[in-house]
Order: C-alpha cells, then sequence, then structure tokens
C-alpha cells in the first residue's frame, strides 16, 4: 500500500510501527535479536542522510521502537521526549537582528525589567545571563529588530506544558500536558513521540479465537478520506481482513451524545462539550473552578463502547481515530472499561502494511449506521449542529447559543469570558485542535480537504435523523461469520461520571 507521507519523520515513524507489529504478529516480539534488527533494517546505511552518522540514527530508531512497544509504562506523560534526538534545535532567547538602528528612544533599555540591554557602539546588546525571555523589549522596539526565537515545540503547545531542561533538551511537564500531541507534529527532528498500544491491539485480535471473545474496530467519522484512494468502505473491509470480528461508527456514539447532552444542557443552561479529551484536560488543568460546567456525558468513543458492551460484555473494543488526546483518556480510565485500546490513523496503516493488505484492492463493506449529524462531529462545529439538531427533533423549548471554538486558543478565550460572566454563549464546543478531530495530531493526512470528506461522507447519510440512528434504523456490526450483533437501546450515561 503506497502513501506519500507528509515528512520524513511520519514515514519513519510509520516504518517503527510496522516493523514492530510485524514482529507481534509472527509471535517475535520477546526475541531480542528481531527487535535489535529493526535500526539496521530501516537504516541500511552505508552512509547517513539524516543525521551525523548512521549509528546515531539507528539509535534515535531504537528508541522509536521502544515507544511503539508502549515506552516506559511507569512514566504517565503520553508523549515523551527521545533526548537522542533533541539536540538541534537553537535554545529559546532572545536576540538582536541587523535591523537595529542604534535609535536615541532606546525604548527597549527601558522596558526591559532585568537591565539586561545596553548599547554598545550605537546597538542594542542582550546579556543573556539576566535576560529572563519576557519579550517586552521585542513589544518595545519600533524598527521590529529584536526577536525572540523559540523552539517549535515549546511555541507549539497550547498548554505550555513544554520546556527546556538542564541540559537544554525539552522537557514535557506531565502535570500541564493535556496530550494532545501538537508538539509530536511541531518537532521538526522527530525527537517527541506518542507512545503506541499498537501491541495490546494485536494481541486482543490474536487472542480472540484462542479465548472466545469476539473483536470490534470502531472507527472515528474523521476517517473519511484519510486511506485514499481506498474508499471508507474499503477500509471496513480491511479491518475484518485484519482480524476484527466487526466494524461500528463512532459518529453513532455521536448521535447518543447529542441526544444526551442536548438534555443536558436543557436542564443545566449552561454546558461545554465533553467530546474532545484535550478540551476537558484543558479545563480541569488550566480552569478547574470551571470544571463542574463540562457535560457528564461520555465521548462518543465511550458511548460507542458501551452500546457493544452491553450486548456483549466481553468483547474487546478498539478506537481507531485520529486523537492522540484519546490514548490520555483510555490511559486515566475515563474510557469506563468500554474501549480496550485505542490506536490513531497512522498506526492502522503501520497495521496494514504490516499485514501487507492494501484497501484500495478489496471490495467494500457495508457501515451506515449513524446520521450525518454524528458524521459531523468530527469537524468544527459540528457538535452544536448536531445538538441543535436533537432539540429540534425533540421539540426542547431552548434558546441555544453555542460557540464552536477551534484550537486551545480559541476556547481560552471562551473560558476567560465565562470564569469572568461576560460570556455571551451557553454552549462551548471546545476543540483542542484546529479544525476540530479532522486535523487531530494521529491523522494520517492533515489537509484543509479534510474537513470536505468528512462532510461528503456525512451528506452519505442525509435523510436519516438522529432518532432514527438512535432507533437501529440502521445496519450493525457484522461479524466474521456473516451473522450480526442485534442493535440495542442507546446506553443512559447517568452512572457514568467523569473523574
Amino acid at each position: 500500500m503506497s502513501h506519500r507521507f507528509e515528512t520524513k519523520i511520519q514515514e519513519l515513524k510509520t516504518s517503527v510501527l510496522t516493523e514492530v507489529a510485524r514482529l507481534t504478529w509472527e509471535d517475535k516480539l520477546q526475541n531480542t535479536t528481531a527487535i535489535l534488527d529493526i535500526p539496521e533494517k530501516i537504516i541500511p546505511g552505508p552512509t547517513a542522510s539524516l543525521r551525523c552518522c548512521i549509528y546515531k540514527e539507528r539509535a534515535i530508531i531504537n528508541s522509536r521502537v521502544k515507544l511503539a512497544m508502549g515506552g516506559n509504562r511507569s512514566n504517565p506523560c503520553l508523549v515523551e521526549v527521545l533526548p537522542i534526538a533533541c539536540d538541534e534545535c537553537p535554545v529559546t532567547e532572545i536576540t538582536v537582528g541587523p535591523s537595529c538602528r542604534g535609535c536615541l528612544a532606546t525604548r527597549c533599555v527601558n522596558a526591559c525589567p532585568k537591565d539586561a540591554i545596553t548599547i554598545v557602539n550605537h546597538r542594542a546588546t542582550i546579556d543573556h545571563q539576566k535576560c529572563v525571555s519576557c519579550g517586552r523589549c521585542v513589544s518595545a522596539c519600533q524598527y521590529s529588530a529584536i526577536l525572540k526565537t523559540q523552539r517549535p515545540c515549546e511555541k507549539g503547545c497550547p498548554a505550555k506544558a513544554i520546556s527546556m531542561g538542564p541540559d537544554k533538551k525539552a522537557s514535557i511537564d506531565v502535570s500541564q500536558c493535556i496530550a494532545c500531541g501538537t508538539c509530536v507534529n511541531q518537532c521538526p527532528f522527530g525527537a517527541i513521540q506518542d507512545k503506541s498500544y499498537i501491541t495490546d491491539a494485536i494481541h486482543m485480535i490474536l487472542g480472540a479465537e484462542h479465548w472466545g471473545y469476539k473483536t470490534y474496530a470502531v472507527l472515528a467519522p474523521s476517517i473519511a478520506g484519510q486511506f485514499a484512494p481506498a474508499t471508507y468502505g474499503q477500509v471496513v473491509t480491511g479491518l475484518k481482513q485484519l482480524g476484527f470480528n466487526g466494524v461500528a461508527e463512532v459518529a453513532l456514539g455521536a448521535d447518543m451524545v447529542a441526544d444526551r447532552e442536548s438534555e443536558e444542557l436543557a436542564e443545566k443552561g449552561m454546558l461545554c462539550s465533553s467530546c474532545c479529551p484535550g478540551f476537558v484536560g484543558y479545563i480541569k488543568k488550566k480552569h478547574p473552578e470551571l470544571t463542574d460546567y463540562i457535560s457528564r456525558t461520555p465521548s462518543p468513543m465511550v458511548m460507542i463502547g458501551l452500546h457493544l458492551k452491553e450486548k456483549d460484555p466481553d468483547a474487546k473494543v478498539i478506537f481507531i481515530g485520529p486523537c492522540v488526546a484519546k490514548k490520555k483518556e483510555f490511559q486515566l480510565g475515563r474510557a469506563m472499561s468500554a474501549i480496550d485500546c485505542v490506536l490513531t490513523y497512522e498506526e492502522l496503516f503501520a497495521l496494514f502494511q504490516s499485514r501487507d493488505i492494501d484497501p484500495s484492492q478489496l471490495e467494500e463493506s457495508a457501515l451506515d449506521e449513524a446520521s450525518p449529524f454524528g458524521r459531523n462531529f468530527a469537524r468544527s462545529g459540528g457538535v452544536a449542529q448536531a445538538v441543535a439538531q436533537a432539540m429540534a427533533e425533540k421539540g426542547t423549548e431552548f434558546d441555544l447559543k453555542a460557540v464552536p471554538c477551534s484550537g486551545i486558543t480559541a476556547c481560552e478565550t471562551a473560558l476567560l469570558k465565562l470564569k469572568r460572566n461576560v460570556f455571551e454563549g451557553n454552549f462551548i464546543e471546545g476543540m483542542a485542535c484546529e479544525g476540530g478531530c479532522v486535523q487531530g495530531a494521529g491523522c494520517l493526512v492533515r489537509s484543509p480537504r479534510n474537513r470536505v470528506d468528512v462532510e461528503s461522507h456525512a451528506k452519505q447519510a442525509e435523510g436519516r435523523d438522529i432518532a432514527a440512528a438512535l432507533a437501529g434504523k440502521s445496519q450493525v456490526p457484522e461479524d466474521s461469520t456473516g451473522g450480526q450483533v442485534t442493535p440495542i437501546a442507546k446506553p443512559d450515561p447517568a452512572s457514568a461520571q467523569k473523574d
């Protein structure tokens, strides 16, 4: 299966995941020699193409192998820094550029609270022993001659959880990290990576026949277009070839969430959506006093898991989506045992590669359970639209004033207004990723077209409202023997309280 990767880093990451998955399928993961062979297989040499030498390149691949195998599970941080790879970025600091005119006003000198700036030979000079990188001089300079160069991971982290450690390498503060995965994409040297549970997923699939349970893949709606030219239905067939007994739409869980959240909002009058674990984590860590505003309705991932496990409590349910933070939701136990493993689209691609499966060459399988509103949860504004639809279908009299927030910066603005009692809406739809799940850190492809693909996928379900989807007037997951899992009533999440 061919794919044009966005970056060399993504290609290397996928290669490592593929090799680890292949060894797991072959029951060779305990073979030390086989594991040690992975770096040389991926970096054959004899000359280096990425770093100073092939030995460093292979050492970095070895670190990636460890994270592909789950990493240090005693470390609660879901994303980890690879110290050996974090050595190329310039240290974050403020510098004076060539545009400095040595002006008479010297606003930069007066703005500095640490007296770190002096004028030497008609030019501003910064004493970095005194400088605290506050940036006041940057704002004061009328020539934009003073620049703050910041490491991409630090600059990109919306939760400000990344700083430089004593060794000048990136350090992640787990108490502030919301596991959004932005730093994984922002680091230009691939020195930060999310832990993978791909080996756990394979063991669940392999164990089904031996232990007599069934495994189900639940696909997030942002899957649309991710494996092009393979269609949605071909990806479903590919999942069955991997060994899954059935496949379900997380969008159906989204319909359940819209149904429940519409009632909760009408009851409380003010609500923050609970669908995005990055947004939920941000509120809890940055604005804990607003925690009570978070919807008590579980996320769509959890709702579809409950949907399946109410019928078959022994089933293993594996979520597949674009989100690194979903792994954190699972790790923290907020999946309420409804989900047994979380994978990203990057990891699904590696699974297909490891079994030599090319979805684009397969027949299509039908998977049509959700409403268009549930499928549109994947893009910014979709949750609010679905909640409004659920209210309209029930005839709920409520003046909905939804504020979709695309990205943490927009979420922060809305939360600050709420805290100061100047927020003009009554429903905050928070998405940690700008654009929504369609631009998640675990996407195989990040493109403006992702939103278009999801909306096209949603249109294919037109004519089915939320109530019809919840009533089971759609197909249900088929198992590999040709049977069907019968529709079940939507779960009542009243007892499913988030911690």
